[in-house]
């Protein structure tokens, strides 16, 4: 059986690509599930050419309208991400990955509650990152998820019966 293609946060497989140089290796992902899956890893700050080790950044503004600003030197990236993002969805169109899992609480993967920072620079958890804003409105039928939720087995389990079904019923 040809496994099937599934986008990740290239931190969750344990590749050191964190703005302190680390990794969030989520050994259930890489080993266990990745028995059935081919992951596609993206991390989108190192590859829209931020580096490692980078500065760590922040979301300012409104959920609708966000910045993505180095916290220590009030750097706007945010159109270099969006740009590359752009970009990038391309490249995963023809990937024909089957679904994508995000790494929570960041300012470029979260895809809920991250921390937006307002005009008094006080935190408000209301948005998505960046580049899951971008995924999610190109790939508007392709299952979700976070890293976080492995722990709540109903909504893992949703997750993969959701990729596993969107594989079968996806032309090849």
């Amino acid at each position: 059986m040809e496994k099937i293609k599934l986008g990740i946060s290239a931190c969750l497989l344990g590749e050191k690509v964190r703005y302190d140089g680390g990794h969030k290796l989520e050994s259930f992902l890489k080993d266990s599930l990745g028995k059935y899956v081919e992951y596609v890893p993206v991390c989108p700050e190192v590859e829209c050419g931020l580096g490692v080790p980078r500065k760590s950044m922040r979301l300012e503004g409104e959920p609708d309208s966000l910045s993505l600003i180095i916290t220590e030197t009030g750097q706007d990236v945010t159109k270099r991400m969006v740009n590359w993002a752009q970009k990038r969805m391309i490249q995963l169109e023809k990937e024909d990955i089957c679904g994508f899992i995000f790494k929570s609480d960041s300012p470029s993967c979260g895809i809920k509650k991250i921390k937006i920072y307002n005009e008094k620079s006080m935190p408000v958890k209301a948005g998505a990152g960046i580049f899951a804003q971008i995924f999610i409105k190109h790939f508007p039928s392709l299952p979700v998820q976070d890293e976080e939720n492995l722990h709540d087995s109903d909504l893992w389990e949703n997750f993969i019966e959701r990729i596993f079904a969107f594989a079968k019923s996806s032309i090849r």
